[in-house]
């Protein structure tokens, strides 16, 4: 049993440590890009990715690989998801949407930025997984909903922030009025050929201000709950 405890003690050594040496690879990585924000840096250091993530691939957490998780959906890779949480432009005192919660990560991280996360999932096992882990954590700031994300949260309100991991066919402007004045969206919108590329939604009054950048691995938005997982 001695031995067994001194086992389980140096995994969880080495695991400790490939989350300290992983965060840090990132961040130099992140400042080579321009991303610097020490708010958010923080937030995704007190979110250890290998939490999300099965044992298998805890030590590929953080690296800019996508990782598969449950329900055959998958954890985009660290760097892509910071570069995202950055270009959200998240702050205090913020109420956030989030469409696809999967494994929960991003959500944790911008629940210890946001005053206020509602998450919309569309399998069970993902929402009640993420809620073990967020409550782990502590985060009571958010909102884990079972639900078709792309009829968005009726009955919520606005947000300032709207965050999608996946993709619409079109720009969605049924999001128009979930969005609060000057209220930013991140989306993917399949373009023609299959290809996704990350679309900017700024609310103007009751239009969108829109522009286009990288491409994406987002898959289109599946309509519906899921019936079993």
């Amino acid at each position: 049993m001695a031995g067994e405890g001194i086992a389980l003690m140096g995994a969880s050594g080495r695991q400790e440590l490939d989350e300290i040496e992983g965060f840090a690879g990132l961040v130099l990585r992140l400042r080579r890009e321009g991303v610097a924000d020490a708010e958010l840096l923080k937030a995704v250091e007190q979110s250890p990715r290998s939490y999300f993530v099965s044992p298998a691939f805890a030590g590929a957490a953080f690296s800019q690989r996508t990782i598969p998780i449950e329900c055959g959906t998958f954890l985009e890779g660290a760097d892509l998801m910071v570069r995202l949480l950055h270009m959200l432009e998240l702050q205090k005192g913020q109420r956030v949407l989030e469409i696809g919660t999967g494994s929960g990560f991003a959500t944790s991280v911008m629940a210890r930025i946001a005053d206020r996360v509602v998450s919309l999932e569309r399998y069970r096992t993902l929402s009640s997984l993420s809620h073990q882990r967020l409550e782990h954590f502590g985060l009571r700031n958010v909102s884990l909903k079972v639900a078709d994300g792309r009829n968005g949260a009726p009955g919520e309100g606005t947000f300032d922030r709207i965050f999608v991991a996946g993709a619409f066919e079109t720009v969605p402007r049924q999001f128009v009025d979930h969005l609060a004045p000057n209220g930013l969206m991140l989306a993917g919108i399949r373009k023609e050929g299959g290809h996704v590329v990350l679309t900017r939604l700024t609310r103007i009054g009751n239009r969108f201000e829109r522009s286009d950048g990288f491409a994406l691995p987002y898959l289109p938005l599946i309509p519906g709950i899921a019936a079993r997982l």
